[in-house]
């Protein structure tokens, strides 16, 4: 049995001030050199987020330039293909000589008609989706746009001058699609500097 007179015994001895191991330190205290560290992560971050945010606008743009391109360039082979059938046409109507078509009868100049409006309803299709027919007879020898076939001596225009196109060239969008082929001045005076600037803009 337990004696209810009996103390109880203390395992521990009074001493007067609790034995800490450590200093306890605030969550909120910084320790030293954090602030420094934490601003050098947000201007890395910030930097990684510049960058990221001009890298996806450039890929905007280019993607925006190559869907344009493909829009207005997708059309090429297609449209390479048909400009042999506008050459076709073109050459029918240059075999019909001039004077046959002042004298034909109405079978002929029907015929003749039907065929000057095909080319045109095909040149006018094709101008909607960019691609454009250029004669460049009596302009500056260009070879961005023209290939020059053989030279024709004609004193009367300056050298260097388109006198003669076999084949009309044709662009899509501001690339040449078909250079002219052409015949070029060789005779006669140099063209003007001034004459050069204003006919190749």
């Amino acid at each position: 049995m337990t004696d209810p007179t009996r103390q109880p015994e203390d395992t521990a001895a009074p001493t007067g001030e609790p034995v800490v191991s450590k200093p306890y330190i605030m969550p909120d205290d910084p320790e030293p050199g954090s602030v420094e560290l934490l601003q050098k992560e947000a201007a890395e971050a910030r930097d990684r987020m510049l960058r990221t945010l001009a890298e996806m606008e450039n890929l905007r743009k280019r993607t925006a330039k190559e869907v344009a391109d493909s829009k207005l360039y997708g059309v090429t082979g297609f449209a390479r293909d048909v400009l042999d059938i506008a050459d076709n046409l073109q050459r029918a109507l240059d075999a019909v000589p001039a004077e046959a078509r002042a004298t034909a009868d109405p079978g002929l100049t029907a015929l003749i008609e039907g065929v000057e409006l095909t080319e045109r309803s095909l040149l006018s299709a094709l101008e909607k989706h960019g691609v454009k027919k250029f004669d460049p007879l009596g302009q500056k020898f260009d070879p961005n746009f023209q290939q020059a076939m053989y030279e024709v001596p004609d004193a009367s225009v300056p050298a260097g001058t388109v006198v003669q196109v076999m084949q009309a060239g044709y662009t899509i969008g501001e690339r040449v699609l078909r250079p002219a082929l052409v015949g070029v001045a060789k005779g006669g005076a140099k063209a003007a500097p001034a004459a050069n600037s204003n006919e190749s803009n």
